[in-house]
């Protein structure tokens, strides 16, 4: 009698611990490199997958840790430290300087990029398809090819293009040489100008006045946040800006056929549940965004001295009207 006693004692403590262990939240820290359109809508879409589809509800089932670095390296850093020391069970880093700094921390701690344009070139993964190690994540490689589509379709004789871009950031230089490859070998020259801060994007844009037939910004995280420093420029000059991030388009660039980075936050949050429910992020493999959408201002276009040929704006996803 006594024993059975004994025996339903412990079963009921086992199923109060377990009980209390399965209340537990998950925790999801989140580190991005600077705040900006494409960025916040990744981290949007990172929380609204897990909480929407994967059903974690916020304060009980899972909760998140969010800091940005403000573009400045060192903070990030030091947030990828902070981080580790909270041991959350899995960091996700948005944008390669977040991602770097968390794969230099983070030896054991599950880790998720987002956003990041060339993870074997940054040395975040061995392959795309064997990541190795405890990281795993989303790129964003841009699809050039289409993208000097685009423009040459608004500008057919356009053969010399220029961009910004930060020569301090491994992403921004990848994409760069890789963009410059591809223009070679179409007869397009890239003009480069070197800005390696936000206050230096202006200064930069005014290099291109005269050297080239239209600007193309990339998803430079440094370049985009100041965004706008490159479209006056382009107004001032008439020289058509094109962007690769949709979202640059409502802030004053002619188009860009380019990824929903929400729906990129949503793809990474798909991740973090498998890890969350026991995956190990080296089985994972590394995947990109495949659906691209065209955005298009008319109105930049006229304030930048072209007029869109109206068939690419009926092709348009979306148009914007000021």
């Amino acid at each position: 009698m006594f024993s059975r006693l004994v025996k339903t004692m412990l079963a009921t403590l086992l199923l109060a611990t377990a009980s209390l262990v399965q209340a537990e939240p998950k925790t999801v820290a989140v580190t991005q490199i600077v705040e900006h359109p494409a960025l916040d809508a990744v981290y949007q879409g990172v929380r609204d997958e897990l909480t929407e589809n994967a059903g974690y509800r916020i304060g009980e089932s899972i909760k998140f840790m969010h800091e940005s670095a403000q573009a400045n390296t060192a903070t990030a850093s030091q947030i990828a430290r902070k981080f580790v020391g909270a041991s959350p069970d899995v960091i996700v880093a948005i944008a390669t300087p977040s991602a770097q700094t968390v794969a230099a921390a983070a030896r054991k701690t599950p880790v998720v990029f987002s956003a990041v344009t060339d993870p074997v070139g940054a040395k975040l993964v061995d392959s795309m398809e064997k990541p190795g190690a405890n990281i795993t994540g989303i790129t964003d490689m841009l699809p050039i090819d289409r993208h000097l589509d685009m423009l040459q379709r608004v500008i057919p004789d356009a053969t010399r293009i220029g961009t910004v871009y930060n020569p301090g950031e491994a992403n921004a230089v990848a994409l760069v040489d890789e963009i410059e490859k591809r223009f070679k070998e179409r007869d397009v020259e890239l003009v480069k100008a070197a800005a390696t801060k936000t206050s230096e994007v202006l200064g930069a844009a005014r290099s291109l006045v005269g050297k080239v037939d239209a600007v193309y910004i990339t998803t430079d995280n440094t370049v985009v946040s100041a965004a706008e420093a490159v479209m006056s420029v382009g107004e001032r000059a008439d020289i058509p800006v094109f962007a690769a991030d949709t979202a640059t388009v409502e802030r004053g660039a002619v188009a860009a056929l380019g990824f929903n980075y929400y729906d990129m936050g949503r793809q990474t949050g798909q991740v973090v549940d498998r890890i969350l429910k026991g995956e190990a992020p080296a089985s994972i493999p590394v995947r990109g965004i495949d659906k691209l959408s065209l955005h298009v201002n008319p109105g930049a276009a006229e304030r930048m001295g072209i007029a869109l040929p109206q068939s690419f704006v009926d092709d348009a996803d979306k148009v914007i009207s000021e």
